[in-house]
């Protein structure tokens, strides 16, 4: 038992022990220096008489032995000190002390070997003896000070918030396998982030410099390609992913048992032409509908938080009813987008008088027909305008070029002819580009979602700067189609910001796989909250006057906080993936960094071969192109407003004609009339008769 005695006790043992070592050094200083005594007057019969018998004791004879007797003592007496524990208390100057102080007090002998007068000698005998002995003194007790616990080695707690992960490579016929590596509890381990069911949507998120395209999108073209994907890749800096895509294509190419063909819509550069309102694709006026809120909203990116204003609306359903018209006229001969902005620019009289021959699009345009009727022109021109005004942004010849073509269609998972599309855009021009591309991904989107087609890969990168409406609805129901989506993202208030809050809560909370390199702020926060928590060890140290304690726990704590999330290296990610029925994963979450072999991509880039043209395209090409555009719609309007007159015409004459016979209907009946009231006298004249 610890008890007050027992400690008491103790503490005088220890000084014993410490007066028994000076006892001994005096009794050394005094017989070895006997001479110095002498001349110095320091010495008594008695005092000679008792340290005579003294010195016979086995300890005295010779130098060294009493010296090591006393310092034996010494260190006996320092090991159960107990001082004051100091913070401060270093262990570099207890160890400075320790070995100055053994080293003059072992040393010292040598002073004998010096010539001059005993007393001078004996005199720098005792000093560094003294000297050394309370330096190895002041040395023990502050040793007696120090904190043995360090508690401060890993001051950012990193091994703490590590955790086990995958370390298995679980493959089947879709997957993504990223090699990787990760820490757990200081060590460097191997793992795979295995994404086994793309199916369920894969979300990348990461700052620029990130390494989103280069960690993680370029092992997902690798992969889905080398495992016979059809693939359609919005590529935003073009033409970084779309070559190393095409080039990927020729390495695997005898993967595919229908080899696919590889085409660019690039809007900068011609390489393929294809139109997105394909009359073949649109099957009813809910396809034109699709295509008109895709085209407004892309153009308009404030509107997608504004849909439902009567405005807004307005200007959709206007630019529906041009684009059924175009694919109904004359079985869409000119339903493209060029065609349909040219139209709009039609004056509002000859417009409205052509549109009202289709039937199916009345209840679109009645209101607009009301108001022209009305000459209520301000509603009028708050209706359209915007959507004339936005539309006339796209009336480019090189944009008109690629949107009349019919290079390709954009079923690209179409058992016999798959397909890998490639769709650039230009930073530089991302507000007029972006709705056009946005439209070509709408119409790809629902000719790719349906049931018995190849299995696809959808990649968009940078996926706010474009708009898909229903995006969450993809990736619900596209899982059956083998429909493979991938998002990636800046951060997750870009999307909030370009999609509205509660269109992008939903994307980022349907997906089933989810990376992230660096992020910060709102996003981080919410990744963390994700994760989860995990069990970590916590210490806490106590000191008083002369203890230490120490106490242990475990609580649960964020296995991933949101600073560690924002402040990941480039490369290193943080994430949780989804697994299968028959192919459980149990341990989802990661935070690794992904490997990638530098050298060999490098060597790999040096070879890769530029997309080809598949021809050459003049200027007067492009140029005619326009031209004949706006002749077809000229040309149109021309020849309906001629029919509308032939019809006024022939309506005219079919009035006259019944006019004239009205008038002689009635001309009849007078006349009949008055003969029976002329009958009806004379018979009256005849009875009164």
């Amino acid at each position: 038992m610890d008890t007050g005695e027992d400690k008491q006790g103790l503490r005088k043992i220890l000084d014993m022990t410490r007066m028994i070592s000076i006892a001994i050094l005096t009794i050394h200083l005094y017989l070895c220096c006997y001479q110095a005594f002498v001349a110095w007057g320091l010495t008594s019969q008695i005092t000679d008489r008792l340290l005579k018998n003294i010195a016979h004791l086995g300890v005295f004879p010779g130098m060294f032995k009493a010296k090591l007797a006393a310092l034996v003592c010494l260190l006996i007496s320092l090991v159960g000190a107990s001082g004051k524990k100091d913070e401060k208390a270093k262990s570099k100057t207890i160890v400075a002390y320790l070995s100055c102080g053994l080293g003059i007090y072992g040393l010292s002998f040598l002073m004998f070997y010096l010539n001059g007068a005993p007393g001078i000698i004996a005199t720098l005998y005792i000093g560094f003896t003294a000297i050394g002995y309370l330096l190895i003194l002041a040395g023990g007790t502050r040793l007696s000070r120090l904190i043995r616990l360090n508690l401060n080695k890993d001051i950012f707690n990193r091994n703490n918030e590590t955790f086990p992960q995958e370390e298995r490579l679980l493959e089947n016929e879709y997957s993504i396998n990223l090699p990787a590596r990760y820490n757990y509890k200081g060590k460097i381990r191997e793992s795979w982030i295995n994404v086994i069911n793309p199916f369920r949507g894969m979300l990348i998120a990461g700052t620029p410099g990130a390494g989103k395209s280069y960690f993680v999108v370029r092992h997902i073209i690798d992969q889905h390609i080398r495992k016979g994907f059809s693939i359609f890749l919005y590529d935003f800096k073009f033409d970084d992913l779309s070559k190393l895509t095409y080039n990927k294509l020729l390495k695997y190419y005898r993967n595919y048992k229908v080899k696919p063909k590889f085409f660019v819509i690039c809007l900068d550069e011609i390489y393929h032409r294809a139109n997105p309102l394909d009359p073949g694709s649109m099957e009813d006026i809910t396809d034109a509908a699709e295509s008109a809120r895709t085209i407004m909203l892309g153009l308009n990116r404030e509107w997608i938080k504004k849909q439902g204003d009567f405005f807004v609306e307005s200007a959709v359903n206007f630019v529906t009813a041009v684009i059924w018209y175009l694919r109904r006229y004359e079985d869409g001969r000119y339903c493209t987008l060029p065609h349909v902005i040219e139209l709009i620019q039609v004056d509002y009289e000859r417009l409205f008088a052509v549109l009202q021959e289709q039937k199916e699009i009345e209840a679109l345009i009645s209101p607009f027909v009301s108001a022209l009727l009305r000459k209520a022109a301000p509603q009028l021109e708050g209706q359209i305008a915007s959507a004339k005004i936005g539309l006339a942004r796209l009336a480019s010849p090189t944009l008109y070029y690629v949107l009349t073509g019919n290079d390709f269609t954009l079923d690209i998972n179409n058992p016999q002819e798959p397909k890998i599309i490639c769709v650039g855009n230009n930073p530089q021009k991302l507000q007029t580009y972006g709705a056009v591309l946005s439209l070509y991904i709408s119409r790809m989107v629902k000719l790719v979602n349906r049931k018995g087609q190849l299995k696809s890969s959808l990649i968009f990168d940078e996926f706010p700067t474009i708009f898909l409406n229903n995006m969450d609805s993809l990736i619900a129901t596209a899982r059956s189609n083998k429909v493979s989506t991938t998002l990636a993202v800046q951060d997750f208030s870009q999307l909030t910001k370009d999609y509205g809050s509660e269109q992008a809560d939903v994307i980022t909370g349907i997906v089933g796989n989810l990376i992230s390199g660096q992020v910060s702020g709102d996003t981080a926060k919410t990744l963390s909250n994700n994760f989860g928590k995990i069990m970590q060890d916590r210490e806490s140290l106590s000191v008083n006057s002369s203890e230490v304690s120490v106490s242990k726990s475990s609580q649960l704590d964020f296995a991933i906080p949101a600073a560690k999330i924002s402040a990941l290296s480039s490369g290193e990610f943080v994430g949780m993936v989804a697994d299968n029925p028959d192919q459980k994963i149990e341990l989802k979450m990661f935070h690794a960094e992904i490997v990638n072999d530098h050298d060999a991509i490098a060597r790999e880039e040096e070879g890769y071969q530029p997309i080809p043209k598949p021809r050459k395209v003049t200027a007067e090409e492009v140029q005619e192109n326009y031209n004949k555009i706006k002749k077809d719609i000229k040309n149109l309007v021309e020849m309906e407003m001629l029919k509308l007159k032939e019809k006024q015409k022939l309506t005219g004459r079919r009035d006259k004609q019944l006019k004239k016979k009205r008038k002689a209907e009635l001309e009849q009946k007078k006349m009949e009339r008055n003969r029976t009231k002329g009958t009806g006298t004379d018979q009256d004249q005849s009875i009164s008769y």
